[in-house]
């Protein structure tokens, strides 16, 4: 048997050491096949396990998986992941990543990590008001406008709300989210509200016959960055997002669009350390 070594941090972290979003980070996958990253991903049952791999591109190469599958990219995930390969590695407060998306250049002050994403693209939703209402359980009167599919490695629909108080009270149904198709496959979602300054937030994505709900997602918070990319073009945003208070897990990510840049940040913690032998 071979021991493989893993930590436990916390990103997008809010007041608190457990608050945010869960990642388990293996420090050296080298020998774990696909069946074996993903067995332990399950094993784990975080929203996310990567897995950090030499690579000759960057300072690590990076696999992500779900419980369920694997993640070309995710943005705690990278942001959880350079904050362990830089304390092993120790490249300084700014390396890059090789991920299934591409290569990814992350940064950090401190503990607090931020990734510039890659260029987003996007298109419009097809599903009008009243199919969304219907899918997420809020009112046809409540849905802004545009609704898009935005995509910088993982499509995701954003979904523009009128106010905080629907973020909230959003309930997707099950039956009428399967519906939901990108061009990855199932459809997930980002439901917000934008005051000017803060955006309020919640993400919602399939796993089987159900909707879950993630506490913290950094691919949707680029996602939305290329949402007012399209919306906004040539206006640089700054917004604090908050998410997670649905589901106790209170967490703050930073948005940034410069000069048609998206970058996503927050805070990583880490929790612990352990090792399994396999």
């Amino acid at each position: 048997m071979k021991e493989y070594a893993y930590r436990i941090v916390n990103v997008f972290a809010r007041e608190g050491r457990l608050t945010g979003n869960p990642l388990c980070v293996f420090e050296d996958g080298t020998g774990l096949d696909d069946e074996a990253q993903q067995a332990l991903a399950r094993q784990f049952n975080l929203s996310e396990t990567t897995f950090v791999f030499p690579s000759d591109k960057a300072i690590a190469r990076v696999r992500i998986y779900t419980p369920a599958y694997e993640m070309p990219f995710a943005g705690h995930p990278t942001l959880g992941t350079a904050h362990v390969v830089r304390d092993l590695k120790a490249p300084g407060d700014s390396l890059t990543l090789e991920m299934k998306a591409g290569i990814i250049p992350v940064s950090a002050r401190g503990d607090r990590w931020t990734l510039q994403a890659n260029a987003p693209t996007s298109r419009p939703a097809g599903e009008s008001a009243a199919e969304l209402a219907q899918i997420l359980g809020i009112g046809a009167s409540d849905i802004a406008s545009p609704v898009l599919w935005v995509s910088v490695g993982r499509e995701q629909l954003i979904v523009p709300v009128k106010s905080a108080e629907a973020v909230r009270r959003a309930q997707p149904r099950s039956e009428a989210f399967a519906r939901l198709k990108s061009e990855h496959g199932a459809g997930q979602a980002l439901v917000f509200a934008d005051s000017g300054s803060g955006v309020e937030a919640r993400f919602f994505f399939p796993s089987g016959p159900a909707v879950l709900e993630d506490p913290a997602t950094g691919s949707a918070c680029a996602n939305l960055g290329g949402w007012f990319i399209a919306t906004r073009p040539g206006e640089d945003i700054e917004r604090t997002v908050s998410q997670g208070e649905q589901v106790g897990r209170p967490s703050t990510l930073y948005l940034s669009v410069k000069s048609g840049v998206v970058r996503v940040g927050g805070q990583v913690i880490e929790l612990g350390r352990g090792r399994i032998s396999l």
